[in-house]
């Protein structure tokens, strides 16, 4: 476990993440971070790069909801 204390940036606070974590997580300055709660601890983790099989899958929800009409006739 890691204890740390936020740090004041301007008018708001940061959090300070070691490099070792950083290289850990493959996070650098321009990776998108997601950031939420489970209402008792602040979840932080990169966003998940999109992979071939994902977009597909998109691809495929958005064609078979755009066209679920005619693919319902075809099915008869």
């Amino acid at each position: 476990m890691m204890v740390k204390k936020l740090s004041a940036v301007g008018n708001s606070l940061g959090l300070i993440i070691e490099r070792p974590i950083l290289e850990l997580l493959d996070i650098n300055k321009d990776t998108p971070l997601e950031v939420r709660t489970d209402g008792q601890a602040l979840i932080i983790r990169p966003v998940k790069k999109a992979t071939v099989m994902d977009r597909a899958l998109a691809a495929a929800d958005e064609l078979m909801g755009a066209h679920d009409e005619t693919f319902r006739k075809l099915a008869k």
